[in-house]
């Protein structure tokens, strides 16, 4: 059911509400004294409240239409509101709230609580937000650079920190690459269709007589644009070093709410655009996850350094995440999609909730003049604060794809994608895909060992950080909760992705 209005500003209010929240925070901060921030941290966390009750109203009201949901094109088509981008947004926002949230303690005793931190965290969210809700290429485009270069800035936050300034321009340079990439693959796509509007872009090429070569060439320039932004194998250069080199407050922006907009310009790009040729893209994409996954874990068992191995485990993860991709047109029939996509996007809600408590639970170790990131850290964690080292069991169990944590369903939802479809080469990749799932295992597990087994190394005792601690057991209970009780996002995840098919 297309709902199309040319103007529609009701459609974009959060994302202007947001806009101009950030610019409010950013001139009261220059009125504030207190090294600790807390006027202008208590007026940013409003300000994401209200832009995520905003979404989650509009989520409400998008599926409780009759029949399939309406998808409110507005801005000349430029712009679409429709349930899977309202949900999204709203798990970045609250993905941004948290991550504000943990980093607050940690960014207070480091000189980091800067008014900065705060404004560019909500332009990092609307450039998340635009990409979200993007119909157009170049509308994607600027909520990409929007959010990057806010990213970019903030892992400069430390300016006089040698790491953190080479991990920034490290992740400056390739994130310029990756841009280009993109691009060069969106003119080519205009080249080919002689429009940059998704849903146009599909019309031209469903009805075929399009330049077949110069189709195939964009395709694979977006998609190692697309690959780059989401830090899988080949394009994962930069996600070791900026992980390991950023204060871990950014690692957590970054890590977070914008893989949901990978996801996102994912779907829309490759899926609402381009899905007359998902013979092309879906075996790039079984590529990319299998060397993702592959040298993602066997990396990822080499490391000491935690926040390193825990960037190798994200190569991973997104590598899992994006075979729920490929199960989506076989011989034509797309019977199968919605079930790929919705466990897809099952996956990197649940993945983005995790890994937010487990850098999140960093950040809690760490205090002034030490940083709480090698796994030997860690040692004898249960001695120290008991309940910590239960809460990171249960996210290590989770990711690792343990039962019952909600990692293991999330995993189950994209192997039973595959292997549904009744296709020799999909089961062939699902047992592919729970095999180096195992490899992960090993080293999600010895964090586990190492905090119950292990001497402790550190006598300090943990600073308790009031709310921060509550918050972490709270992220810490969802991750057994949603993996007891999963049918509720799950079902949410079917219908939103079944909306966006339908739009």
């Amino acid at each position: 059911m297309h709902t199309m209005t040319q103007m529609n500003w009701l459609v974009v209010y959060p994302e202007i509400l947001l806009l101009i929240a950030a610019c409010v925070v950013a001139l009261v901060d220059l009125g504030v004294t207190e090294p600790r921030r807390r006027l202008t941290f208590w007026l940013t966390q409003a300000s994401l409240a209200g832009v995520a009750v905003m979404h989650a109203v509009a989520l409400k009201n998008g599926l409780g239409t009759e029949g399939a949901a309406a998808s409110v094109y507005a801005m000349q088509g430029l712009v679409v509101s429709d349930p899977m981008g309202h949900l999204l947004a709203l798990c970045a926002a609250l993905a941004m709230m948290l991550t504000i949230a943990y980093a607050q303690p940690y960014n207070g005793s480091r000189e980091l609580q800067k008014g900065e931190f705060f404004s560019l965290s909500m332009f990092v969210l609307l450039g998340i937000s635009v990409m979200i809700s993007a119909n157009n290429f170049l509308v994607i485009y600027v909520g990409l650079e929007l959010m990057s270069l806010s990213l970019y800035a903030l892992a400069a936050l430390r300016r006089d920190h040698g790491v953190s300034t080479e991990a920034a321009m490290k992740y400056f340079v390739l994130g310029a690459l990756a841009s280009g990439f993109l691009l060069y693959g969106m003119s080519m796509m205009y080249g080919a269709t002689g429009s940059l509007q998704i849903d146009e872009v599909f019309d031209v090429i469903s009805k075929g007589g399009v330049n077949s070569t110069v189709l195939t060439f964009g395709v694979v320039f977006i998609v190692a644009g697309l690959a780059f932004k989401l830090g899988v194998v080949p394009f994962h250069m930069w996600v070791p070093d900026v992980y390991q080199g950023t204060p871990t407050s950014v690692t957590l922006l970054i890590s977070g709410a914008p893989k949901l907009a990978a996801f996102a310009i994912t779907l829309r790009v490759l899926v609402e655009g381009l899905s007359g040729l998902a013979q092309d893209w879906q075996e790039m994409l079984i590529v990319l996850s299998v060397l993702s996954m592959a040298l993602g874990n066997l990396a990822a068992v080499a490391q000491t350094n935690l926040k390193r191995m825990l960037a190798y485990s994200a190569i991973a993860q997104l590598g899992f995440m994006l075979l729920g991709f490929t199960p989506t047109v076989i011989q034509g029939d797309t019977a199968s999609a919605a079930n790929g996509y919705s466990s897809a996007l099952f996956y990197i809600i649940t993945y983005v909730m995790t890994t937010l408590a487990t850098f999140g639970l960093i950040m809690f170790l760490s205090r002034e003049g030490f940083e709480s990131e090698e796994v030997n850290d860690l040692a004898g964690l249960a001695r120290r604060k008991p309940w910590l080292a239960g809460v990171m069991t249960v996210l290590m169990f989770s990711l690792a794809g343990v039962p019952p944590m909600v990692g293991f369903y999330a995993k189950f939802a994209v192997v039973q994608a595959l292997v549904s479809t009744n296709v020799h080469g999909y089961i062939v990749l699902a047992i592919v895909a729970v095999l180096l799932s195992l490899i992960g295992a090993f080293y999600y597990l010895r964090i586990v060992k190492v905090m119950y087994f292990d001497p402790p190394k550190d006598a300090t005792p943990v600073a308790s950080q009031g709310g921060v601690g509550v918050l972490l057991a709270c992220n810490g209970a969802a991750a057994l909760v949603l993996g007891l009780l999963p049918d509720g996002l799950m079902g949410l995840c079917r219908d939103v992705i079944l909306a966006a098919l339908a739009g």
